[in-house]
């Protein structure tokens, strides 16, 4: 038997452990939470970015590929004008080709493709591409050479008349001295005509080479196409005959020097030329 004490502790327990159950064991207090600032992933290490496996949205700036730059030049042109100007260029570096065959061909010494086609390189080369080479020659000229002519001409009331001596060489002289960018034709055309005419005479006036007929006749016509457009005589009336002088003077020594040279000039005379139906009608003007 149980004291009566022990009676109401047991009964104190039996009716306080069913509340100790409910409850269960006791939990801490949990500490306050702090928030730390995320770190960016670095490039190619840890996880992508979120947006890299999403599609643009609309209105976003999406970065496209730079455009091509646009055709310039031959490629720019349609195709038809790309075949024309493809032909142009080859033609122009045929025409190339052929004047540098003719003009080595010209100053090679004598070959079979010269003596077989001398005439049609002559034909090709002279006069207007002769080939000489005084720049380089040990004694330069040292002499003024002046090309003049003057002409009988038929005029409208039928007289002849012949003109004074027109000094072409000093025309030319005056038209690059006064002009900054003077033509290729005022500075040789003349000039080369007469040294074509000299290289192809010999000092009586008569051919010594078979181009010595051509070299006349280039020079003929020169002169008379400068006398219909600067001689007011031969304007009014119809050119017959032409003669040509050369005047040869001796460039002066400078003042230090020793040397003493003639200044008075050389002439050389040739003889009357007939002017051609063609050139007396105004073929050459």
């Amino acid at each position: 038997m149980s004291a009566p004490g022990e009676s109401s502790k047991s009964s104190q327990s039996s009716q306080s452990s069913p509340s100790s159950k409910a409850t269960g064991p006791s939990v801490p207090p949990r500490s306050p939470q702090v928030s730390w600032p995320s770190l960016p992933a670095q490039s190619g290490v840890g996880e992508r970015s979120s947006g890299e496996d999403r599609p643009p949205q609309p209105g976003s700036a999406v970065a496209t590929a730079p455009a091509a730059p646009p055709l310039t030049g031959i490629a720019a042109l349609s195709t038809r004008y790309r075949i024309g100007a493809a032909l142009a260029l080859a033609a122009v570096a045929v025409g190339a080709c052929v004047h540098l065959l003719m003009v080595f061909l010209s100053l090679a010494p004598a070959n079979t493709v010269t003596k077989q086609h001398g005439k049609a390189i002559e034909q090709w080369i002279y006069p207007e591409f002769e080939q000489n080479w005084k720049l380089f020659a040990p004694n330069p000229l040292q002499q003024n050479i002046a090309v003049q002519v003057r002409a009988e001409v038929r005029m409208k009331d039928g007289a002849l008349r012949t003109t004074g001596w027109n000094d072409l060489s000093a025309q030319d002289g005056a038209a690059i001295r006064s002009n900054p960018v003077p033509s290729h034709t005022q500075q040789n055309e003349l000039r080369r005509a007469w040294d074509f005419f000299v290289s192809t005479h010999g000092s009586d006036n008569r051919p010594v080479a078979l181009r010595g007929a051509l070299s006349e006749q280039y020079l003929r016509r020169i002169v008379v196409m400068r006398l219909y457009r600067d001689d007011p005589t031969s304007k009014e009336g119809v050119i017959q005959r032409v003669q040509v002088r050369s005047s040869t003077t001796s460039v002066q020594p400078p003042k230090w020097s020793r040397e003493r040279v003639s200044d008075k000039p050389v002439y050389r005379l040739l003889p009357w030329w007939t002017v051609t139906a063609d050139e007396a009608a105004g073929g050459v003007r």
